[in-house]
């Protein structure tokens, strides 16, 4: 191309990487940092050539297949593009381009964090000592458990589910178990010493914890339920750094509430940013802003990803992670 593409981000991204894209292309960044509404999205397919955006934009059949849309790519910044009508891209003929593997350490680290604050109870207690109750140590105040030598059970088996994993065993010594659509590289396995299960129900049965790592949308929404969780025993624990919506929140707080398991800890919500009520009062249950790709190295790469996805379209290449 001649002319420099014209970009749209649509959320504020790292310093560093948004000084790069505005050397490259003729960039428009957000100023307040707060969701485009749909009727701003729309005006964007008309007057941009790229949209950036994140999960917090909702792309819909509407918003890809508006007449006059310019738009001819969207370099969303993030591995998870369920916020996009990917049916609706495809028909409009638009390309569309995530960011794998950079998020894969930050996010199995959260995922271990809130097993440790939640198993630990580290959330309770820091409401309580900030809130000027605690009164001085005591032998068996908020007890917890240990990690070492319990069984994790992953639901999914990627990259992050692995490295998860690999923190767990290697870590603090715990027995790893997953259930996936398909069976893991028998590599993979044996390097973890893993245990497949073909039944997801059969698997929490076994399971000290079970941590999430699966994408949302139709297919998962909901996936853990009232029947899953009353099939986990009550001391075990809930993990979920994936999406909200794959679990049942309402059951998940019935669960919390009546004692039928031992806690939980999120990231992710169903309707984030709004967060029920219920759930901020549930007992032993770690609730964390979205944080899974927070760090600065991993926020960074996320946009230099979504940066030599848009370099790639530019210089007319198939950008290397388009999505199908």
């Amino acid at each position: 191309m001649s002319e420099r593409p014209r970009i749209l981000v649509t959320r504020k991204w790292p310093d560093r990487v948004e000084a790069l894209i505005a050397e490259r292309y003729d960039a428009t960044f957000s100023d307040d940092d707060v969701p485009l509404t749909e009727a701003q999205l729309v005006a964007a397919m008309r007057d941009y050539d790229a949209i950036c955006p994140t999960i917090t934009d909702r792309l819909n059949a509407g918003i890809l297949g508006v007449e006059g849309r310019r738009a001819r790519i969207i370099a969303n910044y993030g591995a998870g593009f369920e916020h996009i009508d990917m049916a609706a891209a495809r028909a409009a003929g638009m390309i569309v381009t995530n960011t794998p593997g950079v998020l894969t350490d930050a996010t199995a680290d959260l995922a271990i964090t809130l097993m440790l604050m939640t198993s630990r109870r580290a959330g309770e207690g820091e409401r309580e000592l900030r809130a000027g109750e605690w009164t001085g140590w005591r032998p068996t105040h908020l007890l917890g458990t240990s990690l070492r030598g319990k069984t994790l059970g992953l639901v999914g088996f990627g990259r992050i589910a692995q490295a998860t994993a690999e923190r767990a065993r290697f870590g603090f010594g715990m027995d790893i178990v997953y259930f996936s659509r398909r069976r893991g590289a028998e590599e993979d396995l044996q390097r973890l010493d893993a245990r497949y299960f073909a039944s997801l129900p059969d698997m929490v049965e076994q399971c000290d914890f079970v941590s999430l790592h699966i994408p949302g949308g139709a297919e998962t929404r909901n996936m853990i339920d009232a029947d899953l969780l009353a099939r986990m025993p009550a001391h075990a624990i809930l993990i979920n750094t994936a999406r909200g919506d794959v679990v049942d929140e309402d059951a998940l707080i019935d669960a919390l509430n009546d004692g039928r398991i031992a806690g939980a800890g999120l990231d992710v919500f169903a309707g984030e940013p709004n967060v029920s009520q219920r759930l901020l009062d549930a007992p032993n249950c770690v609730l964390l802003p979205h944080l899974g790709s927070a760090t600065r190295e991993t926020r960074e790469a996320m946009g230099m990803r979504a940066l030599a996805n848009l370099d790639d379209w530019r210089e007319g290449r198939v950008p290397r992670d388009s999505l199908e």
